[in-house]
Protein backbone atom coordinates (compact mmCIF):
# COMPACT_ATOMS: atom_id res chain seq x y z
CA UNK A 1 0.00 0.00 0.00
CA UNK A 2 1.31 3.73 -0.58
CA UNK A 3 1.07 4.32 3.26
CA UNK A 4 4.52 3.36 3.42
CA UNK A 5 5.57 5.28 0.47
CA UNK A 6 4.35 8.17 1.77
CA UNK A 7 7.31 9.76 3.19
CA UNK A 8 7.31 12.37 5.90
CA UNK A 9 7.54 12.85 9.71
CA UNK A 10 5.54 10.54 11.91
CA UNK A 11 5.17 13.19 14.18
CA UNK A 12 5.01 13.66 18.01
CA UNK A 13 2.63 12.09 21.24
CA UNK A 14 -0.47 10.09 20.95
CA UNK A 15 1.97 6.94 20.07
CA UNK A 16 0.11 4.64 22.50
CA UNK A 17 2.16 1.40 22.79
CA UNK A 18 0.46 -1.57 21.92
CA UNK A 19 -0.14 -4.38 24.66
CA UNK A 20 1.78 -7.75 22.67
CA UNK A 21 0.57 -9.65 25.84
CA UNK A 22 -3.04 -8.61 24.61
CA UNK A 23 -2.54 -9.84 21.26
CA UNK A 24 -0.37 -12.97 22.65
CA UNK A 25 -3.60 -13.80 25.05
CA UNK A 26 -6.47 -13.40 22.24
CA UNK A 27 -4.49 -15.81 19.94
CA UNK A 28 -3.57 -18.09 22.19
CA UNK A 29 -7.47 -18.58 23.06
CA UNK A 30 -8.72 -18.92 19.92
CA UNK A 31 -8.95 -22.74 19.35
CA UNK A 32 -10.98 -22.81 22.64
CA UNK A 33 -13.24 -19.62 22.11
CA UNK A 34 -13.70 -19.43 18.06
CA UNK A 35 -17.38 -19.88 17.46
CA UNK A 36 -15.97 -21.42 14.54
CA UNK A 37 -14.17 -24.26 16.23
CA UNK A 38 -17.05 -24.97 19.01
CA UNK A 39 -20.63 -23.73 17.81
CA UNK A 40 -20.50 -25.08 13.60
CA UNK A 41 -23.22 -27.88 14.79
CA UNK A 42 -25.49 -25.03 15.90
CA UNK A 43 -25.82 -23.28 12.76
CA UNK A 44 -25.92 -26.55 10.83
CA UNK A 45 -28.85 -28.02 12.60
CA UNK A 46 -30.72 -24.99 14.05
CA UNK A 47 -33.97 -24.71 16.24
CA UNK A 48 -37.26 -25.43 14.69
CA UNK A 49 -38.36 -22.54 12.82
CA UNK A 50 -41.96 -20.75 14.16
CA UNK A 51 -44.03 -19.59 11.97
CA UNK A 52 -46.04 -17.68 14.69
CA UNK A 53 -42.31 -15.57 15.40
CA UNK A 54 -41.48 -12.57 13.72
CA UNK A 55 -37.84 -12.25 11.79
CA UNK A 56 -37.35 -9.22 13.06
CA UNK A 57 -38.21 -6.80 15.81
CA UNK A 58 -41.13 -4.18 15.02
CA UNK A 59 -39.75 -2.04 17.13
CA UNK A 60 -36.68 -1.18 15.51
CA UNK A 61 -38.27 -0.45 12.18
CA UNK A 62 -38.23 3.72 11.79
CA UNK A 63 -41.85 3.53 10.65
CA UNK A 64 -43.03 1.16 12.95
CA UNK A 65 -45.78 3.86 13.95
CA UNK A 66 -46.01 5.29 11.25
CA UNK A 67 -50.40 4.94 10.63
CA UNK A 68 -49.76 3.57 7.07
CA UNK A 69 -48.05 0.77 8.64
CA UNK A 70 -50.55 0.19 10.85
CA UNK A 71 -52.94 -0.23 8.59
CA UNK A 72 -51.55 -2.56 6.30
CA UNK A 73 -52.66 -6.29 6.48
CA UNK A 74 -50.79 -8.57 9.21
CA UNK A 75 -49.46 -10.96 5.34
CA UNK A 76 -47.92 -7.34 4.42
CA UNK A 77 -46.09 -6.06 8.20
CA UNK A 78 -44.85 -9.89 8.06
CA UNK A 79 -43.36 -9.22 4.44
CA UNK A 80 -41.71 -6.13 5.98
CA UNK A 81 -40.31 -7.73 9.31
CA UNK A 82 -38.71 -10.65 6.94
CA UNK A 83 -36.77 -8.48 4.19
CA UNK A 84 -35.84 -5.93 7.42
CA UNK A 85 -34.11 -9.28 8.62
CA UNK A 86 -32.58 -9.49 5.79
CA UNK A 87 -31.59 -6.04 5.65
CA UNK A 88 -29.99 -6.57 8.80
CA UNK A 89 -27.84 -9.59 7.80
CA UNK A 90 -26.92 -7.54 4.03
CA UNK A 91 -25.33 -4.92 6.76
CA UNK A 92 -23.34 -7.00 8.63
CA UNK A 93 -22.28 -8.61 5.66
CA UNK A 94 -21.24 -5.72 3.75
CA UNK A 95 -19.11 -5.02 6.80
CA UNK A 96 -17.60 -7.64 6.79
CA UNK A 97 -16.49 -8.52 2.96
CA UNK A 98 -16.28 -5.17 1.60
CA UNK A 99 -14.95 -3.48 4.83
CA UNK A 100 -13.10 -5.69 7.36
CA UNK A 101 -11.91 -8.60 5.10
CA UNK A 102 -9.91 -6.57 2.43
CA UNK A 103 -8.40 -4.54 5.13
CA UNK A 104 -7.29 -7.38 7.59
CA UNK A 105 -5.60 -8.91 4.15
CA UNK A 106 -3.74 -5.49 3.60
CA UNK A 107 -2.59 -5.98 7.36
CA UNK A 108 -1.56 -9.16 7.24
CA UNK A 109 0.40 -8.68 3.24
CA UNK A 110 2.50 -5.91 5.46
CA UNK A 111 0.66 -3.11 3.27
CA UNK A 112 0.51 -0.93 6.81
CA UNK A 113 3.87 -0.02 8.61
CA UNK A 114 4.02 -1.40 11.88
CA UNK A 115 2.28 -4.79 11.32
CA UNK A 116 5.33 -6.74 11.46
CA UNK A 117 4.72 -8.40 15.03
CA UNK A 118 3.64 -12.24 14.87
CA UNK A 119 1.52 -12.02 17.81
CA UNK A 120 -0.36 -9.24 15.81
CA UNK A 121 -0.30 -11.04 12.69
CA UNK A 122 -1.41 -14.31 14.78
CA UNK A 123 -4.59 -12.24 15.80
CA UNK A 124 -4.97 -10.50 12.52
CA UNK A 125 -5.38 -14.18 10.76
CA UNK A 126 -7.89 -15.36 13.31
CA UNK A 127 -9.75 -12.47 12.96
CA UNK A 128 -9.93 -12.75 9.25
CA UNK A 129 -11.16 -16.21 9.57
CA UNK A 130 -13.48 -15.35 12.09
CA UNK A 131 -15.31 -12.86 9.49
CA UNK A 132 -15.50 -15.24 6.92
CA UNK A 133 -17.28 -17.68 9.25
CA UNK A 134 -19.46 -14.95 10.09
CA UNK A 135 -20.46 -14.22 6.89
CA UNK A 136 -21.32 -18.00 6.22
CA UNK A 137 -23.50 -17.90 9.37
CA UNK A 138 -25.59 -14.79 8.35
CA UNK A 139 -25.56 -16.44 4.42
CA UNK A 140 -27.16 -19.57 5.69
CA UNK A 141 -29.47 -17.67 8.60
CA UNK A 142 -31.05 -15.66 5.49
CA UNK A 143 -31.10 -18.76 2.74
CA UNK A 144 -33.55 -20.50 5.33
CA UNK A 145 -35.70 -17.62 5.88
CA UNK A 146 -36.09 -17.27 2.40
CA UNK A 147 -36.34 -21.06 1.83
CA UNK A 148 -39.46 -21.03 5.13
CA UNK A 149 -40.86 -18.32 4.41
CA UNK A 150 -40.74 -18.38 0.49
CA UNK A 151 -39.65 -15.17 -0.33
CA UNK A 152 -40.19 -13.78 -3.79
CA UNK A 153 -40.48 -10.08 -5.51
CA UNK A 154 -37.53 -9.37 -3.04
CA UNK A 155 -36.22 -6.02 -4.35
CA UNK A 156 -32.85 -5.15 -5.03
CA UNK A 157 -31.00 -3.71 -1.78
CA UNK A 158 -28.36 -0.65 -2.50
CA UNK A 159 -25.07 -1.21 -0.82
CA UNK A 160 -25.18 -0.21 2.97
CA UNK A 161 -24.95 3.16 4.53
CA UNK A 162 -22.03 1.93 5.73
CA UNK A 163 -20.22 0.94 2.47
CA UNK A 164 -21.93 3.66 0.51
CA UNK A 165 -20.87 6.62 2.77
CA UNK A 166 -16.85 4.52 2.46
CA UNK A 167 -17.23 4.63 -1.37
CA UNK A 168 -18.62 8.16 -0.78
CA UNK A 169 -15.12 9.20 1.13
CA UNK A 170 -12.92 7.47 -1.22
CA UNK A 171 -14.08 9.12 -4.15
CA UNK A 172 -12.88 12.17 -2.14
CA UNK A 173 -9.28 11.17 -1.84
CA UNK A 174 -6.84 11.81 -4.78
CA UNK A 175 -4.13 9.68 -3.36
CA UNK A 176 -4.17 5.48 -2.75
CA UNK A 177 -3.07 5.66 0.57
CA UNK A 178 -5.78 7.91 1.82
CA UNK A 179 -7.73 5.23 0.64
CA UNK A 180 -5.97 2.72 2.41
CA UNK A 181 -6.44 4.97 5.39
CA UNK A 182 -10.19 5.72 4.82
CA UNK A 183 -10.95 1.84 4.77
CA UNK A 184 -8.30 1.17 7.69
CA UNK A 185 -10.51 3.97 9.69
CA UNK A 186 -13.73 1.95 8.50
CA UNK A 187 -13.11 -1.27 9.69
CA UNK A 188 -11.49 -0.09 13.22
CA UNK A 189 -15.03 1.73 13.79
CA UNK A 190 -16.91 -1.36 12.38
CA UNK A 191 -14.97 -3.92 14.67
CA UNK A 192 -15.29 -2.37 17.80
CA UNK A 193 -18.77 -0.97 16.91
CA UNK A 194 -20.50 -4.29 15.44
CA UNK A 195 -21.53 -5.87 19.39
CA UNK A 196 -24.24 -2.86 19.27
CA UNK A 197 -25.30 -3.60 16.43
CA UNK A 198 -25.47 -7.27 17.07
CA UNK A 199 -27.40 -6.52 20.50
CA UNK A 200 -30.31 -5.23 18.32
CA UNK A 201 -30.93 -8.85 18.36
CA UNK A 202 -28.69 -11.15 20.29
CA UNK A 203 -30.92 -11.39 23.57
CA UNK A 204 -34.41 -10.47 21.85
CA UNK A 205 -36.46 -13.26 22.32
CA UNK A 206 -39.72 -11.83 20.32
CA UNK A 207 -37.85 -13.27 17.28
CA UNK A 208 -37.33 -16.55 15.84
CA UNK A 209 -34.49 -18.55 18.15
CA UNK A 210 -32.26 -18.91 15.03
CA UNK A 211 -32.58 -14.98 14.45
CA UNK A 212 -31.51 -14.15 17.55
CA UNK A 213 -28.62 -17.17 18.19
CA UNK A 214 -26.29 -15.95 14.94
CA UNK A 215 -25.92 -12.31 16.25
CA UNK A 216 -25.43 -13.67 20.23
CA UNK A 217 -22.72 -15.95 18.49
CA UNK A 218 -20.80 -13.74 16.07
CA UNK A 219 -21.18 -10.85 18.74
CA UNK A 220 -19.12 -13.35 21.14
CA UNK A 221 -16.00 -13.47 18.71
CA UNK A 222 -15.91 -9.71 18.04
CA UNK A 223 -15.45 -9.24 21.80
CA UNK A 224 -11.81 -10.58 21.03
CA UNK A 225 -11.63 -9.04 17.60
CA UNK A 226 -12.66 -5.55 19.16
CA UNK A 227 -9.33 -5.77 21.45
CA UNK A 228 -7.17 -6.93 18.61
CA UNK A 229 -7.86 -4.26 16.24
CA UNK A 230 -7.63 -1.03 19.34
CA UNK A 231 -4.02 -2.69 19.71
CA UNK A 232 -3.71 -2.99 15.58
CA UNK A 233 -5.18 0.86 15.61
CA UNK A 234 -2.36 1.67 17.85
CA UNK A 235 0.25 0.09 16.03
CA UNK A 236 -0.42 1.41 12.74
CA UNK A 237 -0.69 5.03 14.45
CA UNK A 238 2.53 5.06 15.93
CA UNK A 239 4.10 4.56 12.04
CA UNK A 240 1.97 7.50 10.08
CA UNK A 241 3.76 11.00 9.60
CA UNK A 242 1.21 14.18 10.50
CA UNK A 243 -0.56 14.08 6.95
CA UNK A 244 -1.36 10.59 7.58
CA UNK A 245 -2.70 11.15 11.46
CA UNK A 246 -4.51 13.81 10.39
CA UNK A 247 -6.68 11.43 7.76
CA UNK A 248 -7.09 9.37 10.29
CA UNK A 249 -8.68 11.09 13.23
CA UNK A 250 -11.17 13.04 10.62
CA UNK A 251 -11.96 9.78 9.34
CA UNK A 252 -13.43 8.31 12.64
CA UNK A 253 -16.35 10.25 13.47
CA UNK A 254 -17.46 10.20 9.55
CA UNK A 255 -17.17 6.13 10.06
CA UNK A 256 -18.95 6.31 12.94
CA UNK A 257 -21.77 8.47 11.79
CA UNK A 258 -21.51 6.08 8.93
CA UNK A 259 -21.46 3.21 11.00
CA UNK A 260 -24.92 4.36 13.54
CA UNK A 261 -26.76 5.73 10.62
CA UNK A 262 -30.89 4.62 9.85
CA UNK A 263 -30.37 3.41 6.68
CA UNK A 264 -33.70 4.89 5.25
CA UNK A 265 -32.26 4.36 1.19
CA UNK A 266 -33.46 0.40 1.73
CA UNK A 267 -36.60 1.13 3.04
CA UNK A 268 -38.43 2.39 0.13
CA UNK A 269 -37.56 -0.48 -1.90
CA UNK A 270 -38.81 -2.88 1.34
CA UNK A 271 -42.09 -1.16 1.47
CA UNK A 272 -43.03 -1.27 -2.55
CA UNK A 273 -42.31 -4.96 -2.21
CA UNK A 274 -44.50 -5.47 0.61
CA UNK A 275 -47.16 -4.00 -1.33
CA UNK A 276 -46.88 -0.38 0.38
CA UNK A 277 -48.18 1.93 -2.52
CA UNK A 278 -46.90 5.39 -0.56
CA UNK A 279 -43.93 3.77 0.31
CA UNK A 280 -41.82 6.97 -0.49
CA UNK A 281 -44.08 8.86 1.95
CA UNK A 282 -43.61 6.96 4.70
CA UNK A 283 -40.12 6.48 4.70
CA UNK A 284 -40.13 10.48 4.22
CA UNK A 285 -41.99 11.39 7.01
CA UNK A 286 -39.73 8.80 9.33
CA UNK A 287 -36.78 10.65 7.76
CA UNK A 288 -38.29 14.32 9.02
CA UNK A 289 -38.93 12.85 12.55
CA UNK A 290 -36.13 13.90 14.47
CA UNK A 291 -33.75 11.86 16.27
CA UNK A 292 -34.83 9.24 13.98
CA UNK A 293 -31.80 9.09 12.05
CA UNK A 294 -30.05 6.80 14.01
CA UNK A 295 -29.99 2.93 14.35
CA UNK A 296 -27.66 2.21 17.10
CA UNK A 297 -26.74 4.49 19.84
CA UNK A 298 -23.86 3.16 21.25
CA UNK A 299 -20.54 4.50 20.94
CA UNK A 300 -18.75 2.91 23.81
CA UNK A 301 -16.28 1.41 21.14
CA UNK A 302 -14.94 4.22 19.42
CA UNK A 303 -14.88 6.06 22.64
CA UNK A 304 -12.51 3.36 24.29
CA UNK A 305 -10.16 3.94 20.83
CA UNK A 306 -10.53 7.43 21.44
CA UNK A 307 -9.07 7.15 25.04
CA UNK A 308 -6.78 4.36 24.89
CA UNK A 309 -4.88 6.37 21.56
CA UNK A 310 -5.47 9.66 23.46
CA UNK A 311 -7.50 11.43 20.99
CA UNK A 312 -9.77 13.11 22.87
CA UNK A 313 -8.73 16.45 21.88
CA UNK A 314 -8.60 15.77 18.20
CA UNK A 315 -11.62 13.66 17.76
CA UNK A 316 -14.88 15.88 16.65
CA UNK A 317 -17.51 13.91 17.82
CA UNK A 318 -19.93 13.95 20.54
CA UNK A 319 -20.18 10.61 22.58
CA UNK A 320 -22.45 12.31 24.77
CA UNK A 321 -22.71 11.66 28.73
CA UNK A 322 -20.99 9.17 30.41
Amino acid sequence: MSVTDHEGSHGSGHDSVIDEAVLRRIADSWPRRATIRTDMDRIAEPEEYDHALPDYPVRLLPFAEHPLFLAASPEQRQQVLTMAWLVYNERVVAAEERVANPTFAMVIRGDFPGAEGVHLKRAVQQTHVDEVWHTYMHMIAMQRTREVRQVTGEPEYPHTVIYRRLLEAEARTTESWERDLLKLVWTTVSEVSVNAYLELLSRDETVQPLHALVPRLHARDESAHSSVVVEVAKALYVHMNAEQRRVFVDALPKALNAFVAQDFAVWPGVLRAAGFERADEIVADCRAQAGNNLLVRDFSGVRRIVREMELDDLVDFDFGAE
